[in-house]
């Protein structure tokens, strides 16, 4: 049992099994999940007791924190601290219990009071690092798991150290420890799919295939990592291909707002607009902080000619992200198909300002022209083609429709 209590002289010696004498059936009755018959044990016990047997108290709390009763439970784990402050198993419970309840300071106070019965569990350590991680001490978190690791190698362990890699934006170093986790547990699909996400995020999208795809062979119906590896696809204009992924994944997770907001992209790039907005909406409905979706049923009702649609959503995507400039750019075409020129100036000049990307000069440019400002719209386009020509050749065959847009573009002000 984890929590008997210790016994002192005869008298005491001679209570104790009386005290603990059910303990067997409590920890036979937790296991099993039978906890109504559990409880009612253990308050017999308590009563007989009075109050005092340890292991009914630790169960009775690790009950009503699995009810949710976290509070209660934290209670019941400080009563069973006091009949027996050396028991590291009480002590480990108080600190998870007021970690459960945001106070992380506590629990790591708890933790180190633990730490000197019992300095050389991983667990201990483990928790440290997690409440440093949530207080934002990177380096007290990183210096917390890797004692645990030193200790004892747990995946869970490497997981949250990486994590807190990733959290500094330190993607090499996360890296390292997931592929130091992997040499022990080749298999982990968490590992594998948070390693392809993580190369995802770097753009580095073959490697990051190749540990989704891995991570697919061992576990093929995790949804997160099916959306990962679809999105790579879907960037490779594969769509019938990632469709079928995502089918696979809505099964499982059917109210996944980045699910359907990839669905709906899927349609949008097989010019299926209709289906598009269905899904987007969807997605919408399900998550509707998550500025992508309002930001892609623009670009959808854009193409569509729902000027106005189209306006609300970009407007909409702005708000939530407001450091987006494509948001910007898109949202100035849009004015300018309303008929509203000085907003769409504005837009435009709001894109320009937070990126100099050649996109937003040729479409100012472009809008310039058609309201008749030839001066400023020849200098919006010798901006665009200094940029254009800084790009590569395969940037610049990547969308034959810039070039094209350019030169008709150019004959025109030439002409002008």
């Amino acid at each position: 049992a984890e929590g008997g209590g210790g016994g002192g002289g005869g008298a005491a010696a001679s209570k104790l099994p009386l005290r603990e004498k059910k303990n067997w059936l409590i920890n036979l009755l937790y296991v099993r999940q039978e906890f109504k018959e559990c409880s009612e044990i253990i308050e017999e016990m308590l009563q007989e007791s009075n109050g005092m047997c340890e292991y009914a108290i630790y169960v009775k709390a690790l009950i009503k924190r699995q009810r949710g009763q976290v509070q209660e439970s934290l209670q019941l784990f400080q009563a069973a601290t006091v009949i027996n402050p050396h028991n590291v198993y009480n002590l480990k419970q108080v600190g998870r219990s007021l970690y459960l309840l945001g106070k992380h300071r506590a629990a790591i106070e708890v933790y180190d009071e633990a730490q000197k019965v019992s300095p050389d569990d991983w667990e201990i350590w483990h928790n440290k690092g997690l409440c440093h991680m949530y207080l934002r001490q990177y380096e007290n978190s990183v210096d917390c798991f890797s004692k645990a690791n030193a200790i004892q190698r747990h995946d869970v362990t490497f997981m949250q150290l990486g994590k807190v890699y990733a959290l500094q934006e330190d993607y090499k170093s996360a890296i390292d420890v997931y592929t130091e986790a992997l040499e022990f547990s080749p298999e982990h699909a968490e590992l594998l799919t948070t390693l392809g996400i993580l190369y995802l995020r770097m753009g580095e999208n073959f490697k990051a295939f190749d540990y989704l795809g891995n991570a697919l062979t061992h576990d093929p119906k995790n949804a997160k990592t099916i959306l990962a590896a679809g999105s790579i696809i879907q960037d490779h204009s594969d769509m019938d291909v990632a469709l079928i992924k995502y089918r696979v994944a809505a099964v499982h997770t059917p109210n996944s707002a980045q699910l359907w907001n990839n669905i709906g992209m899927c349609f949008f790039g097989k010019t299926k607009y209709v289906a598009a907005i269905a899904c987007l909406k969807r997605a919408l409905y399900l998550d509707m902080f998550e500025w992508i979706i309002s930001y892609n049923l623009g670009l959808v009702h854009l193409n569509t000619g729902q000027y106005a649609s189209a306006f609300h959503y970009f407007s909409a995507s702005i708000n939530l992200k407001p450091d987006f400039p494509s948001s910007y750019m898109y949202l100035a075409i849009t004015l300018s198909r309303l008929d509203d020129f000085a907003n769409a100036c504005s837009a435009y000049e709001k894109a320009i300002d937070m990126e100099s990307d050649h996109m937003f000069h040729l479409n100012f440019a472009i809008t310039l022209f058609n309201h008749g400002d030839t001066t400023e719209a020849k200098r919006q386009y010798t901006m665009f083609n200094d940029l254009y020509g800084q790009l590569d050749e395969d940037q610049r065959g990547s969308d034959p429709e810039v070039a094209e847009q350019s030169k008709t573009l150019g004959r025109l002000l030439m002409g002008g």
